[in-house]
Parts: structure tokens; C-alpha cells; sequence
């Protein structure tokens, strides 16, 4: 037996000024059960999964968003929604191999998704052709190389008081825990070494630029680009950033061949914060120059440079 329901909607809006703007959603909402998503896939060998978070719920002028992890367009948690993990503890319980499509406009703590997923990509929010880009990136049609440009925590615990506004702890400039994903991080399908590393100088003046020369070898085999960070750590300015970024060249290098950067660092590069005179200067000393793929310390490989 077929049965018709018929609804009267009836919609109002109104135009102001030189465009009108008509906005709405029919639609029934419901939860759906893990075990459902998983019986729907049951023959497949790879499910990719598409979640996170959405514009909808994150951002300004959401006074009206009042659910878990979200009030009012701040978010108050920075875990993936409980019910995408129960989803995608169930399908790998299930014995599929996963692929979690993360779209977000900020960080997401992924946890127990680096242990139910087999593959994470960071989408962000994407835009019209991002399906396309995606399915380039899944299929390998297209080398991924993109960079993280915020730090990835490991829960909401790992933050500061929300109403702290001191810098300890935030980011990878003052953090001294371990994050999920450091800023600067990002995978490729290939390979990457950073060798034959010199400064123009070991020493120079407060006034001088120094160059940092150095080779990126593709030592996989796909062809592919790889974003080279600089990063400068000051001993001495103990209330300053432990390491800030401070250069970046993104390089295409050929499967088996390699790339000779160079990058010069002017004095604005060693500027730090003088409290008393409230201006920026360059402290005379000996400085670390690092450089490497992310801001991980250990993907890092350093010079010294001694400024008088």
C-alpha cells in the first residue's frame, strides 16, 4: 500500500535593497545506526568516508548553533562528532579499509581516527570543485603537498583555558608538548631529502642577510613538490617564540632528481621584541637556523649562525 502525504509549506521571505536572498531546507532528520552504515557497505573493500564539521556550525555570527562541541559559533570541544566515531569504529570493526575525508575550517582532534582509519585527507571546506580535487588526490591522478597552517592537537585537553590569552602552550611557536599533527605537516606519494645544507656566512653583522643554500632530492618515484620551511630559533630571547617560520619555497622536483634552493635571510628575519624600548631588534648572538618539511623538531635538520 502506497500512501501520500501532502504538506502545505508555505515560504516568506522578503528583499532588501538590490538582492534577494531566498534560503531553505526540507528534509526529515533522523540518527541513523552504526551498524546500518556498516550493513549498506558490506560488500565493498574500501569505504571512503566523508565527514567532520561544517560552516554551518563554526565561525562568526552562529549565535543560533547550540549543540555538542559548538555554542554559538565557538567550538568547545575539538573532537570529531561522537557519531562519526562511532561510525567509523564500526567500519573498521567490520574489517573495511577506510579512508576518512576530514572537512573543517580549524584543527579536529583525530586520535582514535589514526587508529580506525587506514588514510586521512585534511579537505578544509573545499569549495565547488573540491569533490574533483579530492577524487585526483584518492585516485593518484594528482602528488598532494600541501602543508598544515595551524597545529592539530591531540584532544581539547592539550589547549589552554579558552579565556587565557598568553601565548604558552598555543601553536607550534610556544608549545612544548607533542601535537598530533605539527604545523607544516603534510604527506606526499613520494620522497623527499634535504642535502648539501651551507650558509653564504657563519657570522655576520646585525645589519647583513645571509643565505641558506641547500638540495631537495625526490628519492621516490613520482614526481612531486615539496614545501621547504625555515624556521629561525633564538636563544637569546628566552620570552620570545621557541622557533618561528620565517621562509618557505615550494619546489618541484622530478622522481630521482633534486633541486638546489636558496634563500636569502634579511635582518627582519632575527627580529625580536625589546620590552623596554617596545621596538623590534636583532640581538647579537649565535642563532639556529632550521629547515625541513613541517615545524617537527626532528624533521628538522639546523645551522648555526653567529650574529655580532
Amino acid at each position: 500500500m502506497c500512501v501520500i502525504i501532502i504538506y502545505k509549506i508555505k515560504i516568506e521571505y522578503m528583499q532588501a535593497g538590490a538582492e534577494a536572498l531566498l534560503k531553505f531546507d526540507l528534509g526529515i532528520y533522523r540518527q541513523i545506526p552504526a551498524a546500518t552504515v556498516v550493513d549498506k557497505v558490506k560488500d565493498a573493500d574500501i569505504v571512503i568516508f566523508v565527514g567532520g564539521i561544517s560552516p554551518d556550525l563554526e565561525g562568526e555570527e552562529k549565535h543560533f548553533v547550540n549543540c555538542p562541541g559548538f555554542s554559538g559559533g565557538d567550538r568547545t570541544s575539538i573532537e570529531l562528532p561522537q557519531v562519526q566515531r562511532d561510525i567509523l569504529k564500526a567500519l573498521k570493526k567490520a574489517g573495511k579499509k577506510v579512508v576518512f575525508v576530514n572537512c573543517s575550517g580549524s584543527a579536529v582532534a583525530l586520535v582514535p581516527e589514526m587508529e580506525s582509519c587506514d588514510a586521512i585527507l585534511q579537505a578544509w571546506y573545499p569549495g565547488q570543485a573540491g569533490g574533483l580535487a579530492v577524487a585526483d588526490v584518492l585516485f593518484g591522478d594528482f602528488n598532494p603537498s600541501g602543508k598544515l597552517p595551524v597545529t592539530f592537537y591531540k584532544s581539547t585537553d592539550q589547549l589552554p583555558d579558552f579565556e587565557d590569552y598568553s601565548m604558552k602552550g598555543r601553536t607550534y611557536r610556544y608549545m612544548t608538548e607533542t601535537p598530533l599533527y605539527p604545523f607544516g605537516y603534510g604527506l606526499s606519494y613520494t620522497n623527499f631529502a634535504y642535502r648539501n645544507a651551507k650558509l653564504s656566512s657563519g657570522k655576520i653583522t646585525k645589519d647583513q642577510s645571509v643565505t641558506l643554500t641547500f638540495d631537495i632530492a625526490n628519492t621516490g618515484k613520482m614526481d612531486g613538490d615539496e614545501v621547504a620551511q625555515i624556521y629561525i630559533k633564538n636563544p637569546n630571547d628566552p620570552e620570545g617564540p621557541i622557533k618561528a617560520l620565517k621562509a618557505f619555497l615550494r619546489v618541484h622536483v622530478k622522481a630521482g632528481d633534486s633541486q638546489e634552493v636558496n634563500i636569502e635571510l634579511t635582518p627582519e628575519a632575527f627580529h625580536s621584541f625589546n620590552d623596554n624600548t617596545q621596538t623590534m631588534e636583532v640581538r647579537p648572538g649565535k642563532y639556529q637556523i632550521l629547515y625541513g618539511g613541517s615545524s617537527d623538531e626532528k624533521a628538522l635538520e639546523r645551522l648555526e649562525l653567529t650574529i655580532e
